[in-house]
């Protein structure tokens, strides 16, 4: 075996061991139960907190999209004001508005100089719009909004089934791991009592005796890491379902399932989930455009108010009504709105350029996929021939070194190469599981 290949397959034994969750010291508290990939997904739906924050995202924008509905239903307000004042306009003005003027009011000493004169104002008043163009838009952009989102929150729930998929096999292949160490264990205690019956026996020198202890604490030790990591896998997979840690599950073995080829006509879908957000997102970009546009328009609102004027607190006198409607017309904003519009245009443009690039992204992603998939397939065929030959090899230096015909060495290099083996055998059909369930997450549907 070549050193590059060595390395290789060291290195994924490291991987296996030590693959990308903290290390937790096992507690006598952990329970076990037994756990399958449906149950494991629908838990992760149902309870997981990036799905509970996606809806509710989802709400606020539904929320947001409703407070839209003001700019066509009628705004109401009432107020209760009390004033006081000796200014001769607004004294003689309180009275009129009370319809309490009399000759004597007319009296220029006391037009002049009136005395304080108090005025209580209930007033209720009313707001309608009536034509609005730029709000209009405004509404729409907010609805596109409420379209983003949903489909954000589908995308959320898609890639999280992926990636509990993904912590499932991860457990699956440190339970793989943990049996491939077992059989290394037991290959090495039969070693081990062997090598030390022929020690004591004078027959094999003490060197081999400690080559093998040396050989059998390994594994021993990889083995406790193996078993950390089954519990640290179950901690990740808690995490996802949103349940508790400290539990550890127990899973079918890891299969690779079939080794059919790959239907490289799958392709990836216009529709999926994260393209239409995009879309949704441009399309509400246009209306938010438009909107501003719009806003170079007339608006038309129609208000009034009903109110009554007296001069006591607790008086409903003089009653009076003001109806109208009013045109108006923004003709010029220092170029706020033109400006405003560029900038909006700008990121519009930003949006289409980033979908255009996820799209490509995604189509190189899907081609790499195929091909990983052709070439872990290849590999997972050398893979069981190898652990077949390495087997072999291990099972005639055995008999070999039990006839005296060969060192401690050799048979301890031959079982380690059938551990190296069955380990790359395991890391592969991982692979092409992980594979196939990225593929699903690429070629998936809003249409399906």
């Amino acid at each position: 075996m070549s050193s590059n290949k060595k390395y290789f397959i060291l290195s994924s034994i490291t991987a296996i061991l030590f693959f990308s969750l903290p290390v937790l010291k096992a507690g006598a508290q952990d329970s076990t139960r037994n756990l399958s990939l449906d149950e494991a997904i629908t838990a992760t739906l149902n309870n997981n907190k990036a799905i509970e924050i996606a809806k509710l995202d989802e709400s606020i924008a539904i929320e947001n999209y409703k407070q839209t509905q003001a700019f066509f239903l009628p705004t109401v307000g009432v107020s209760y004001t009390a004033m006081t004042t000796n200014d001769p306009l607004n004294a003689f003005g309180f009275k009129l508005d009370q319809r309490v003027i009399t000759q004597n009011d007319f009296d220029p000493r006391l037009l002049n100089h009136p005395s304080g004169t108090p005025d209580v104002i209930t007033k209720l008043e009313v707001q309608q719009p009536l034509l609005n163009m730029d709000m209009l838009y405004m509404r729409k952009g907010a609805e596109k909004q409420t379209e983003v989102y949903q489909y954000k929150t589908k995308r959320t729930k898609e890639y999280l089934t992926f990636e509990i998929k993904k912590a499932f096999m991860q457990l699956q292949l440190a339970y793989e791991a943990a049996r491939v160490l077992n059989e290394a264990l037991n290959t090495a205690k039969s070693v081990y009592k062997f090598t030390d019956d022929h020690y004591l026996q004078g027959l094999i020198q003490k060197s081999d005796l400690l080559n093998v202890n040396v050989h059998l604490t390994s594994i021993e030790s990889n083995l406790a890491k193996a078993q950390s990591n089954i519990r640290n896998a179950s901690d990740y997979l808690s995490l996802l379902m949103g349940a508790k840690t400290g539990v550890v599950y127990k899973t079918d073995g890891l299969t690779a399932g079939g080794l059919q080829s790959a239907d490289t006509t799958q392709k990836v879908p216009a529709s999926r989930a994260d393209f239409m957000a995009m879309e949704k997102a441009i399309e509400a970009s246009d209306m938010m455009i438009r909107s501003n546009q719009s806003s170079y328009l007339p608006k038309l609102n129609a208000f009034g108010n009903y109110q009554y004027n007296d001069a006591h607190l607790t008086g409903f006198g003089a009653n009076s009504y003001l109806v109208g409607v009013q045109l108006s017309w923004d003709i010029f904003k220092g170029n706020s709105t033109k400006n405003k519009i560029a900038a909006q245009k700008l990121e519009r443009d930003k949006l289409s350029a980033e979908l255009a690039q996820q799209r490509d992204q995604s189509h190189m992603d899907i081609s790499k996929a195929y091909r990983d998939q052709a070439d872990v397939r290849f590999e997972i065929g050398q893979e069981k021939a190898a652990v077949d030959q390495a087997a072999e090899s291990l099972r005639i230096l055995q008999n070999r070194y039990q006839q005296g015909l060969i060192n401690t060495t050799d048979v301890l290099t031959a079982e380690t190469q059938l551990s190296q083996q069955k380990f790359a055998l395991a890391q592969a059909i991982f692979t092409l599981n992980v594979n196939r369930a990225y593929i699903q997450l690429l070629t998936s549907s809003t249409n399906k």
